[in-house]
């Protein structure tokens, strides 16, 4: 909560809550998954991904069957349900969830071919933002549920481990700086993170043309440099907020949140149980 705020959100004009302080989103899980389609769930990527499976991997392996729990692979879903019971009309969407958002649209227009046009179908707005990848394994997405602890940057991260973290960062062993995302991701990655912190706006390929005469520890460097600057003021305020009156905002700000949310909620649920006859 305290970091949502801190990175900017206003509880004055965005509603903050727990999703488990809302019941409403595992009982509209269930109704969903009623008419949810197997095969659609079983192409899905990110669990492939999870797993370590190629994007080919079929469920007809007993080998994926034994590996593969329900939890992960109805994920999907509850993502769907988490959109649906607070009818969003619009849901911002990177690359890696695009997918899943598509599933969650399905899932409406099914439900709603069987019990009436009930659900809103959520349209998609593509992130205008790029993907931040691991530090130590630059072709997966950074995470901060990785067991690496190196392989992310966290807000609340002090300068010092953020200068740690980036120094320690995977590149390659050509000791020059060049935007090269298929051939040397480590290093592209770097120039992408320096890009996002950017006071000119420049691209990752101008940054690296600008930089072409230094080395990669040099690289590191500046990009250590620019992370820790972007992110002061997020994580100053972050560590006021926790402290502020011993948290007291933030309760306060997550109990009005989950209120609202449970009303708003409880409204999308009357009509899904009247339209199934729950």
């Amino acid at each position: 909560m305290a970091a949502l705020i801190a990175a900017g959100l206003d509880p004055q004009r965005s509603v903050l809550f727990n999703q488990s302080s809302v019941a409403a989103h595992s009982e509209l899980m269930w109704i969903l998954s009623c008419t949810a389609s197997m095969g659609s769930l079983s192409r899905m990527t990110q669990w492939k991904s999870k797993l370590s499976l190629t994007a080919d991997t079929s469920l007809q392996d007993d080998g994926v069957k034994a590996a593969l729990k329900l939890g992960l692979f109805s994920y999907p879903v509850l993502q769907a349900a988490d959109v649906l019971v607070h009818r969003a009309t619009h849901v911002p969407v990177g690359d890696d969830q695009r997918q899943h958002l598509e599933f969650a649209r399905e899932c409406a227009n099914v439900f709603n071919n069987a019990y009436g046009q009930h659900l809103v179908v959520p349209q998609t707005l593509t992130s205008r933002a790029r993907r931040v990848m691991s530090l130590q394994q630059p072709h997966k997405k950074m995470s901060k549920s990785s067991n690496d602890a190196k392989s992310r940057i966290l807000i609340t991260d002090s300068p010092d481990e953020i200068n740690q973290k980036l120094i320690s960062a995977l590149t390659d062993c050509d000791n020059s700086v060049s935007y090269d995302p298929v051939n040397r991701p480590g290093v592209s990655n770097l120039l992408e993170i320096l890009s996002i912190f950017d006071e000119s706006g420049r691209e990752p390929a101008q940054l690296a043309e600008s930089l072409s005469g230094h080395n990669l520890k040099q690289l590191k460097e500046r990009v250590s440099e620019s992370v820790v600057m972007g992110l002061n003021g997020i994580r100053e305020r972050y560590i006021d907020l926790l402290s502020a009156d011993e948290g007291k905002y933030l309760d306060f700000v997550e109990a009005e949140g989950a209120r609202k949310a449970r009303e708003n909620a409880a409204e999308t649920m009357a009509i899904v149980r009247e339209a199934t006859g729950l």
